[in-house]
């Protein structure tokens, strides 16, 4: 299962027009296009074409000294065979589906339990039943 790329940096944040603000204006980054997911609000912002940082607005700020970061994401292809590896290596996982564009987002920890997201075409096919190690 080659890794194609870092996908994006999901940030939460109790201020979710400021930083959507700080985003664009500081860094260019234009504000697009984001799936209608349900529960909780946030904004995408895309360089090169792709969405690469994702806020997301959490009701309490954190402690200014606690990561902000809730997950990186790669692209990666071949899911069944990159499933198979995990419940070889008997690593817990759960499966999303992405809302309108049916991306495969398989989520898991590493041993520091840091949140690793990584998402395959919506044309790859494999059993999507979540895995607890």
């Amino acid at each position: 299962m080659p890794l194609a790329y870092l996908d994006h940096v999901n940030i939460q944040t109790a201020n979710l027009a400021g930083m959507s603000r700080f985003y664009e204006d500081a860094l260019g980054l234009e504000k697009g296009p984001r799936p209608p997911f349900v529960g909780f609000d946030g904004a995408w912002h895309y360089c090169g074409g792709k969405a690469a940082v994702h806020l997301v607005e959490v009701k309490k700020a954190r402690d200014p000294k606690s990561v902000q970061i809730e997950h990186f994401a790669f692209r990666g292809e071949d899911l069944e065979e990159f499933l198979d590896t995990l419940r070889e290596m008997k690593i817990s996982y759960r499966i999303a589906i992405v809302p309108d564009v049916e991306i495969r987002q398989v989520n898991f920890h590493d041993p520091d339990g840091n949140h690793i997201e990584i998402q395959f075409s919506q044309h790859e096919e494999a059993d999507l039943s979540p895995f607890d190690g």
